[in-house]
């Protein structure tokens, strides 16, 4: 059994109702110039930290601010000049301060709160991994025309995926980007659909496509692979199926290759930019940014970090891919005014904290145009775990819950999907829900290759089924406790959103 972080593969938060776009439209766009008498500072002040700086777009301005990148002490590691984001590493403790008062800076901020060569620690959350006997015995009771895993998949049936399969599979001009741990693509369920042309490692917040970069480093960063074959696990006779089996998917590793596995702006700035330039009509992002489980706008790094991937998430939308995120694991109301974040910042020694997640928020699954998905288990009832919120969760998907026991030959209400090195193993959590939604856009993509991002976000919405909020008090663990209050009707509600994705109706 591995063990990895719980609360990113337990995983993620949710979209908004506030217009997060006016938000940071009212980013002050720093003082009128340089502070003056300072010559360009030591590179060894203190730790070596990365830091964005968002900047207006035009030429004269980004070339100004380089120069005073490097007159205060920072390195530019990789520019985005489109979006006027540059990502620097710089040992100055002074930096962000200074950077700030730059003529055509909008903000910046340090990514991080531990040095650039710091590593944190591992934790809880366990992938359950089938031994090849297992796997074996599961396997003979595949039904005719099933992949031999498949009678374990509870949530293809759930959604209609298996059906949806023999009437269109998917198209193998969609693509869907994995911005995750990476991918095995030498897995036998995702070799056959793998597109290694639009594939990359962004960890150090520039794209490397050197081949085979965007696999995982080791077997202890499965969750990418899992991921993978949820959404396009080949129909091949072969272990399992993806809800969309015929769409390609691609690896966009953004996940530090040590134990902490930490997801950082400046990767996941460059994952949306890549995938926007390289033609990926969908992503799926299973995972927050780190450190910080909520960037608060009052707090001028963690105000960068929300303007740096805004921007590169944007950019995507306006070049045509629909990015797709995971709600969360910690049973939280996203509507609510007062949210306890114990855990921020995870790279360094987290402090307790207060939040309102209408200014506080979880990138990227609170900025606009996202959509924001809630997990559920195979009674179709909102997974124990999964965060909520009437007016932040567009729709949801299946995600697992060990409470939920499935009639399967495992008897386990987790997902089953591919893991590497040729393993099959059951995970949970949002971060399974979102690929599931993430294969049904890929679908509704298939069916209408010209929709925007907008469109496939409403035909997301218009094909759903929402079983409406629970008639008796919900208590997702069974403890006899009330867990959670869904607020809204049988239309759209704070556990569902419009309702659990329905593979079979998109490609009707």
């Amino acid at each position: 059994m591995v063990h990895l972080r719980s609360r990113r593969w337990l995983a993620l938060a949710v979209p908004v109702a506030l217009s997060l776009t006016a938000s940071l439209g009212f980013l002050p766009s720093a003082a009128s110039a340089a502070p003056t008498g300072s010559t360009a500072v030591r590179a060894a002040d203190g730790p070596n930290l990365a830091y964005v700086v968002n900047t207006r777009t035009d030429h004269r301005t980004i070339e100004s601010v380089r120069g005073e990148i490097t007159r205060h002490g920072g390195t530019v590691v990789a520019a985005y000049d489109r979006i006027g984001v540059i990502v620097v590493h710089s040992a100055n403790p002074d930096f962000a301060s200074r950077i700030r008062a730059v003529r055509g800076v909008s903000s910046a901020g340090a990514t991080r709160t531990a040095p650039l060569s710091a590593a944190g620690t591992t934790d809880e959350g366990a992938v359950q991994v089938l031994s090849k006997a297992e796997a074996a015995r599961l396997a003979r009771g595949a039904a005719a025309g099933e992949e031999p895993l498949e009678a374990d998949q509870w949530d293809l049936r759930a959604i209609g995926a298996d059906r949806a399969a023999r009437i269109d599979p998917g198209s193998r001009s969609v693509t869907v980007g994995v911005i995750d741990t990476g991918v095995d693509d030498t897995h036998p369920d995702i070799a056959p659909n793998f597109s290694a042309a639009q594939s990359a490692n962004c960890v150090s917040g520039k794209a490397d496509t050197t081949y085979g970069a965007w696999r995982p480093a080791d077997a202890d960063h499965y969750h990418g692979t899992h991921v993978a074959g949820e959404i396009a696990a080949a129909r091949n006779g072969v272990g399992v199926a993806g809800v969309a089996p015929g769409v390609k998917v691609a690896s966009i590793t953004v996940a530090q290759p040590d134990a902490t596995s930490l997801f950082y702006p400046e990767s996941v700035v460059c994952a949306f930019v890549f995938a926007a330039d390289h033609g990926i009509e969908v992503t799926n992002n299973s995972y927050y940014v780190d450190p910080w489980l909520y960037n608060c706008m009052d707090d001028p790094d963690q105000r960068a970090i929300v303007d740096a991937v805004n921007r590169a998430q944007l950019y995507a939308q306006r070049k045509g891919t629909l990015n797709v995120a995971s709600a969360g694991n910690s049973n939280d109301d996203l509507d609510s005014h007062a949210l306890v974040d114990d855990s921020s910042p995870d790279d360094s020694t987290p402090g307790t904290r207060t939040v309102d997640p209408h200014e506080c928020y979880d990138v990227p699954t609170q900025l606009p145009g996202v959509v924001t998905v809630s997990a559920v288990g195979v009674k179709g009832a909102k997974s124990y775990y999964s965060s909520y919120g009437e007016g932040v969760v567009d729709v949801a998907g299946p995600g697992g819950d060990k409470y939920q026991i499935p009639d399967t030959p495992s008897k386990n209400g987790r997902i089953l999907s591919t893991l590497p090195n040729d393993r099959y193993g059951f995970l949970q959590g949002t971060s399974m829900a979102s690929p599931h939604v993430a294969a049904v856009a890929a679908l509704l993509k298939s069916s209408h290759p010209h929709a925007t991002p907008a469109l496939l976000r409403a035909l997301l919405k218009a094909q759903a089924d929402n079983p409406g909020c629970p008639a008796a008090p919900y208590d997702g663990d069974g403890d006899g406790i009330v867990d959670a209050t869904c607020a809204g009707d049988e239309h759209v509600n704070g556990f569902y959103g419009y309702g659990v994705v329905n593979a079979l109706r998109a490609v009707r």
